[in-house]
């Protein structure tokens, strides 16, 4: 995480996730509490809005937009659902809160394994579809998911992720143990539990059988309808040391297996069984002849082996955990979702899942996890949060992007509750990236049922007009997991950029600053590694990927492309397209370039706190333009046809005609983590004949 002055991030991924535990214990007790949010009195409607006209928006737009959709809404994370809540009643109170529905699992008590805890989920869900709220199923006990509770390692031991370990110390410094010690497995909030191996497809099918199957038993009729999808929680490869916990709080973590104080850290990557036969039928090499380069060694040779190895771990995740359960999702109708960890640097992807946007490219609504509420973490490190399973989505042809988002940085912090606005805002900054489904850790009996409404009306009319929208960036920047994978080095000691080679931190740190800078420019950009764009097609001066056409693309400082996306980029720069690279970080010029490949967006008053989406909705251009910052902004859009423009305010459903300055830029002028809609005529007639 930045450390920086002017805004707080909050603390580092350790204390977050101890939060989370927390978090979830205290909504499993709170649970028990009942009711729907802080006021003791019946909860009125849903709020409506009825603008006085639809100013030429088709009418499913205003009617989404008056009243918007359960799909629409945020959904309540609520683990350990007791029978008090399941029922219509209760379920009825949360969705007068304006919630669209829930994300729930079987009790964790004796987890997958009570018929008790089972009949009340199902009466739960049963109660949902009663009253029209959407389900999603959380797949674990806790996180990290892929453990069901530890039956998988119950039902096999064998199943246990394992790890090659290199001590120079040693005669023989090569070495296989278990992935347990010392590995976020044994080192996170909520249990210090062995955990399984995510590339050993048999372990992957005995999670399925233990967790989706079991679900699917008892709920199946509810699948693809009250039932729309199932979230898995950090799953990692778990071969590298992120950090002890501290020992006040180790104290606290329950232990389910017994730790070995004699294991000692050491280096080490990720294995399975068969991994040397993948290795040689792919690069006709033997990778134990070879392992030494995993570990060290900076000539050719060794990068070239560490390359291919992490080439193959990235690939064999992907198929056999995240490829397993979106197979296993999609042939039983509903989605699969999710979020990976340690999103916010590149150099944590290596080691726990090899290419985190391959990986979340295997899921139909990949997600992320955002803990911190202060709306200025996008300018920081959430701008890569989000943007990653963004881009995985928009690249891979897909819309839904999932986010886990709560203010509890804030609340452990001692700033107790963000504000309603500033809920709002942290939204809007999402849904201009891309986020379309709100999934809560919010408190909702520490707020008013006012403010728990109004968040969720916002939200739904925010995606009232963009979740049937499709992102529009024309920019690219450019993901060098390829060099990361290149420069690794595993160490024994907790992961650090520090620890790594002046190049591996010379591309993070250009790669990072680039996609800040481009945030707070107000250029709207896609991450792409080197695998989607070797599979660009490259037309007239345009890259296309999937539905999305970009005319520019962006290299961090450092980067060395491998071939054939190198030479599909010099095909792209042939044809015109726009290559500009970063030395080590871009002069204004380069981001004045950057900035100037749209016609929509400009700012007449520069400002770095304010946020641009850019969107096209059945032929119509769609700005969101979000104000984070702590005070007013007033200023001018630059927009093709301002004067035929509307602009929606989400936070409380006003739509009016813009307002257009003598430059013919649209007014806005928004309040302190405010943010507004900007929506451009149709750019073609429909004839009678194409209505």
């Amino acid at each position: 995480m930045a450390k920086v002055i002017t805004a707080y991030i909050g603390p580092g991924r350790y204390e977050r996730r101890f939060l989370i535990s927390l978090l979830i214990a205290f909504l499993v007790w709170g649970q028990m509490c009942g009711g729907a949010g802080s006021s003791t009195a019946d909860s009125p409607a849903v709020n409506k809005v009825k603008p006085q006209s639809s100013f030429g928006l088709p009418a499913n737009w205003m009617a989404a937009w008056s009243d918007p959709p359960m799909e629409c809404r945020p959904m309540q994370i609520v683990h350990g659902i007791p029978p008090a809540q399941a029922t219509p009643a209760a379920m009825k109170k949360l969705k007068e809160l304006g919630l669209g529905g829930i994300v729930c699992n079987v009790n964790f008590d004796k987890y997958l394994l009570t018929q008790k805890h089972w009949d009340t989920l199902i009466h739960a869900v049963e109660a949902c579809r009663e009253v029209g709220l959407i389900v999603w199923i959380y797949d674990e006990d806790g996180y990290p998911s892929g453990a069901a509770g530890g039956l998988v390692l119950k039902h096999n031991p064998k199943f246990e992720a394992i790890a090659l370990t290199y001590d120079k110390s040693r005669r023989e410094p090569f070495a296989l143990r278990p992935a347990y010690e010392h590995t976020h497995a044994s080192n996170n909030f909520y249990a210090a539990r062995r955990y399984p191996n995510l590339i050993d497809d048999e372990a992957v099918q005995c999670f399925i059988e233990k967790t989706h199957k079991a679900y699917w038993r008892r709920l199946k009729r509810h699948f693809g309808k009250t039932i729309q999808s199932l979230f898995t929680d950090e799953p990692s490869l778990m071969a590298v040391n992120i950090g002890p916990l501290p020992e006040n709080v180790r104290k606290n973590v329950r232990v389910v297996d017994r730790l070995d104080e004699n294991v000692k850290p050491l280096p080490s990557v990720p294995w399975v069984h068969d991994l040397p036969e993948q290795y040689s039928r792919r690069y006709g090499q033997d990778i134990l002849a070879v392992r030494r380069s995993l570990f060290v060694g900076t000539d050719q040779t060794d990068r070239q082996v560490r390359q291919r190895f992490w080439t193959l771990i990235s690939d064999l995740v992907a198929e056999r955990y995240f490829g397993q359960l979106q197979e296993w999702a999609q042939t039983h109708g509903v989605a699969s979702s999710g979020h990976t960890l340690w999103e916010e640097t590149p150099l944590h992807h290596v080691p726990l899942e090899g290419n985190a946007l391959k990986v979340l490219g295997r899921m139909d609504i990949p997600g992320l996890d955002l803990l911190n509420s202060d709306p200025e973490a996008v300018i920081y490190s959430g701008w890569l949060t989000a943007g990653l399973p963004a881009s995985a989505a928009l690249l891979n042809g897909r819309r839904k992007v999932m986010t886990e988002v709560s203010d509890f940085s804030q609340r452990m912090a001692g700033i107790g509750n963000v504000s309603l606005a500033d809920m709002q805002a942290v939204a809007a900054w999402q849904a201009a990236l891309g986020v379309t489904e709100f999934t809560l850790y919010y408190n909702r009996r520490e707020r008013s049922v006012g403010d728990y409404r109004a968040y969720c009306d916002f939200v739904g009319r925010v995606n009232a007009i963009l979740r049937e929208a499709r992102p529009a960036p024309k920019v690219l920047l450019y993901y060098p997991i390829y060099d990361l994978w290149a420069e690794y080095i595993p160490v024994a000691e907790k992961l650090t950029l520090q620890s790594q080679s002046k190049r591996m931190q010379q591309i993070q740190k250009s790669f990072l600053e680039l996609g800040r800078q481009m945030v707070k420019r107000q250029i709207s950009f896609a991450v792409v590694d080197h695998e989607l764009l070797a599979g660009a097609e490259v037309r007239d001066a345009g890259l296309l990927i999937g539905p999305q056409r970009f005319t520019a693309l962006v290299l961090p400082s450092g980067v060395d492309l491998p071939k054939p996306a190198a030479e599909k980029l010099e095909r792209f720069q042939a044809a015109g397209g726009r290559v500009i690279k970063a030395k080590p970080s871009l002069s204004g010029n380069d981001f004045d370039a950057l900035a100037g490949v749209y016609e929509n967006g400009a700012l007449s008053v520069q400002s770095d706190r304010i946020i641009v989406g850019r969107f096209v909705r059945d032929d119509r251009d769609i700005l969101l333009v979000v104000n984070i910052a702590a005070k007013p902004y007033t200023g001018a859009v630059s927009v093709t046809k301002a004067a035929k423009c509307l602009v929606a305010e989400p936070a409380g459903g006003r739509l009016e005609q813009a307002k257009v300055d003598e430059a013919g830029k649209i007014v806005v002028s928004m309040p302190p983590r405010g943010s507004v809609l900007l929506i451009g005529p149709r750019k073609t007639l429909k004839t009678s004949a194409s209505r």
